[in-house]
């Protein structure tokens, strides 16, 4: 299948780690079990069919601490979408579905650097995110 869109540009446009102290760190480390991953997608009509795209990771604790850490990265990607995809649906599954799939390895490899500069080397991201089946699930 040929793909209907094309990637021109993608980019790390915001990215944080906030540790605020040792004990925070120290606490953080032997919690981190405990931390989930949010995504986020969000998108911007730009001229000529052409979209940025905004893949937010968040990797936090959802527990009511007083220690925490927080990381995110927003990561853009512009896509130039051909002029035969008409179809509303066909698009959304085009920014949710198939340009996540492409850009995910190089979002994945920046993030892991991200944790692992922070301190948490130990950190893997055991399952891939499956963008498929997560807008099967949004469409249901």
């Amino acid at each position: 299948m040929t793909e209907n869109f094309k990637i021109l540009a993608e980019f790390v446009k915001d990215i944080s780690s906030e540790t605020p102290d040792i004990q925070t760190y120290i606490f953080v480390k032997e919690n981190i079990a405990k931390y989930q991953l949010n995504i986020d997608i969000n998108s911007k009509a730009l001229k000529n069919k052409m979209i940025e795209v905004n893949t937010t990771l968040k990797f936090e604790d959802k527990e009511p601490n007083e220690k925490k850490s927080y990381f995110e990265i927003v990561y853009v990607s512009l896509v130039k979408v051909d002029e035969d995809v008409k179809d509303k649906k066909d698009l959304e599954k085009i920014l949710l579905c198939d340009v996540q799939n492409k850009i995910y390895p190089n979002l994945e490899k920046t993030f892991l650097n991200l944790l692992h500069n922070s301190g948490f080397p130990e950190i893997k991201l055991d399952k891939k995110i499956d963008f498929t089946q997560l807008y099967k699930q949004r469409s249901n």
